[in-house]
């Protein structure tokens, strides 16, 4: 099973502040071992909202709004694709990744499959 992992900005994130080169080893260390086991699909980091934009549609109106949006917490600052082989397999790795990165909420998704939705 896929499990997407989403953990979302701190304020420094948000301020363009990046992890320390100690953290950022770590991180990285984190990742490759993932990766080699098989474990970790893809992850990737994003930029602040400030290079982002929001779309939203109601009622047929396309409303673009360019970052920076206030409330860094609610904002996503990267994925992963996991392969599992439950929820709670893909939970441990985000209770791992979120001690790496020092993220306060991670969220942990089942990737909806072909087969699902027949």
């Amino acid at each position: 099973m896929r499990y997407m992992v989403m953990h979302y900005q701190t304020r420094d994130m948000e301020d363009g502040v990046p992890p320390s080169p100690e953290t950022q080893a770590a991180i990285g260390q984190y990742m490759q071992e993932s990766a080699m086991s098989g474990v970790l699909l893809t992850g990737e980091g994003v930029h602040s909202s400030k290079q982002g934009a929001r779309v939203e549609v109601a009622d047929g109106n396309v409303r673009v709004i360019d970052g920076p949006f206030a409330e860094a917490k609610e904002l996503i600052a990267g994925f992963a694709i996991l392969e599992v082989d439950s929820l709670a397999e893909a939970v441990e790795h985000a209770r791992k990744f979120a001690l790496v990165v020092g993220s306060e909420r991670v969220d942990v998704r089942r990737v909806v499959e072909f087969d699902d939705l027949a």
